[in-house]
């Protein structure tokens, strides 16, 4: 009887604390990993036309239903993490020659380039040339996979070097890669027309190249000569309209914008010598700033405040403050037309650094052979690009 008595409650109390704590982090986990997220077809938004008609009979994986990997793939920050700190299982390592080439002032920008490893399925001559996203070069493992990818399908390719991005290349004059400036991308072109006359030309930029690559075809006509295609994935098209949005939490904006603006410090700092060295006559502006700032800068906007516009109105030779829509393509976009050919934006519908606007799919609906296509899930990374 008395053991009847002592018997303790605490043990079944304790048992569904166990449970209801297992079945929180279960829910979290669905929650965090998308799991009940159904996949669907991507979202496509273009003019009805023969043209595009004829793109998604001979491209039929526009409208394929994309199946993300298992368990972690529905989520695109899941995917973004894994592959920006492990990378991707037995990354290829396409074998290119690097090119140099000395801007006007000074500069020197080098870009990387891949001949094809197999004919081309219609036999044609036809050159990637590719602007890789903010403060990424050709040997970043997307760009070797995409390249390895695009030479096995008879593709040759240029990669571009963002100024300053690549550890082993020093600076030869005061200044490093912004977010419009097409000086490089357009040496890199022009570098290929001129060693290459009878190749077709497929223009890639993945994020901040895509805003790059758009910019520069939309800049002039004569930049679309002998221009296939453009293809843009994950592009910002406006970097002064991003700026309130690049600040919320919302979709973990303001954690990607922390990462990228910590990664830019490092690359700045690496530069310290060439771009803030006793020998470089600094503005005005830059020597009332004191660079203690950039330590502590949470945000690229910060970072851009504080010294890049400094370091861009010397580069471009225009003091004072520049006007923020310059990075910008919307004011580019009624230029680009590519001689009607068509132009793609590859965008993630989970994981919008910019927030989408009707003008967005306003503007590839009414545009002729423009396509804007929206996938359900995938990964962007600052750092390290898109993964499909």
């Amino acid at each position: 009887m008395n053991a009847m008595l002592e018997t303790p409650e605490l043990p079944a109390v304790f048992d569904g604390v166990k449970l209801a704590a297992v079945a929180a982090v279960l829910y979290v986990i669905v929650r965090c990993l998308n799991l009940k997220s159904p996949t669907a077809p991507p979202d496509l938004y273009f003019q009805d036309s023969g043209l595009s008609r004829f793109l998604l009979k001979s491209c039929p994986l526009l409208t394929k239903e994309y199946i993300p990997p298992l368990i972690w793939g529905k989520s695109g920050h899941i995917q973004t993490a894994l592959y920006g700190k492990m990378g991707r299982v037995r990354s290829p390592h396409p074998y290119g020659h690097r090119k140099f080439i000395t801007m006007s002032d000074g500069a020197t920008s080098t870009f990387d380039l891949f001949e094809p490893l197999a004919e081309h399925c219609v036999g044609d001559d036809v050159t990637m040339v590719i602007c890789p996203g903010i403060a990424n070069h050709s040997e970043k493992q997307y760009i070797r996979t995409f390249v390895d990818y695009a030479q096995k399908n008879g593709y040759r390719c240029a990669v571009l070097n963002h100024l300053g991005a690549l550890p082993n290349i020093e600076l030869t004059s005061p200044r490093m890669f912004t977010y419009g400036c097409t000086w490089e991308f357009g040496a890199m072109v022009n570098y290929i027309k001129k060693t290459y006359p009878q190749t077709q030309l497929v223009v890639v930029g993945f994020s901040l190249g895509g805003n790059i690559v758009c910019k520069y075809l939309g800049e002039t006509q004569a930049n679309q000569e002998k221009v296939l295609c453009c293809v843009s994935v994950c592009q910002g098209y406006s970097a002064l309209r991003a700026q309130e949005t690049f600040m919320q939490w919302d979709q973990c904006r303001r954690f990607y914008n922390f990462l990228m603006a910590d990664n830019m410090k490092k690359i700045i700092l690496s530069h310290r010598q060439a771009l803030f060295g006793d020998h470089v006559k600094k503005p005005q502006s830059l020597e009332d700033t004191d660079l203690s700032r950039l330590y502590t800068a949470t945000s690229l906007m910060q970072i851009d405040d504080n010294v890049m516009r400094c370091v861009r109105a010397r580069g471009h030779g225009a003091g004072g403050r520049l006007q923020a829509s310059w990075p910008s393509t919307w004011a580019f976009f009624a230029h680009f037309s590519v001689k009607g050919r068509p132009d793609c934006l590859f965008v993630l519908k989970d994981l919008f650094i910019e927030r989408e606007t009707e003008s967005t799919r306003g503007r590839s609906k009414g545009r002729r052979g423009e396509k804007l296509k929206r996938t359900p899930c995938g990964a962007w990374s600052p750092t390290w690009g898109l993964i499909p």
